[in-house]
């Protein structure tokens, strides 16, 4: 299994609004940003803050994708 960030990038979309944005809005670093983008794993506290500042639920952001061999 791993983790999917794409309905995060759709909402960033839907509120017209750019990853730096989200990078100062939810106050995480650039690094994390850029580590969202390549699908790699964060710290809990860092998807709790992209949605306090997004005013969403985790699952409006994450999705887990289930790999099958």
């Amino acid at each position: 299994m791993r983790l999917s960030y794409n309905k995060l990038w759709k909402l960033l979309i839907d509120k017209e609004m750019n990853k730096k944005a989200l990078s100062e809005q939810a106050d995480i670093s650039n690094t994390t940003v850029a580590k969202l983008g390549k699908g790699e794993n964060v710290n809990t506290d860092v998807l709790v803050k992209i949605c306090k500042a997004l005013g969403c639920d985790i699952s409006d952001i994450v999705e887990v994708i289930d790999q099958e061999n």
